[in-house]
């Protein structure tokens, strides 16, 4: 989804967002509009501002409960490490742990397309061995869970 869900972006600078406008000439409301919003843009010290309990709100609890280990790392390497540096561990350590997968036998898979037969060599035009039962098998069939 989009950042505006699809409505159009409205720019708050207006035309003294431009350079080139702004040496147009400007009216003392256009300055003073400008000053302010110049210093809008200076955030306080302590943004941004992580509140629990808005985020308690926005997550559900099946998502809270399946980031729960790494959250409590984050929490834990945060004062030590910088929160940089640990929502960087907190994120390489949760890929890592996406490599070991259940639902895989072992190994890389390849799949294999047809032939290219062209019109004039042996077994044009190629007819496929396989059973309708047989796409999108991928070695189900032969494996021991399926026995």
């Amino acid at each position: 989804m989009a950042q505006t869900a699809g409505v159009q972006p409205m720019p708050i600078a207006g035309r003294v967002a431009i350079e080139r406008e702004r040496c147009l000439g400007m009216t003392a409301a256009e300055r003073e509009w400008r000053k302010q919003w110049l210093k809008d843009q200076i955030l306080a010290p302590n943004e941004p501002v992580h509140v629990e309990e808005y985020w308690r709100e926005r997550t559900n609890p099946i998502r809270r409960f399946y980031r729960w280990p790494l959250d409590t790392l984050y929490r834990v390497l945060s004062p030590v490490l910088g929160e940089t540096r640990a929502a960087d561990y907190r994120y390489i350590i949760g890929k890592t742990g996406l490599i070991a997968d259940w639902t895989k036998k072992g190994g890389w898979r390849v799949i294999k397309s047809k032939p290219m037969v062209l019109p004039g060599q042996d077994g044009f035009p190629f007819q496929s061995q396989m059973k309708e039962s047989d796409y999108a098998a991928r070695g189900f069939k032969n494996s021991v869970f399926f026995k």
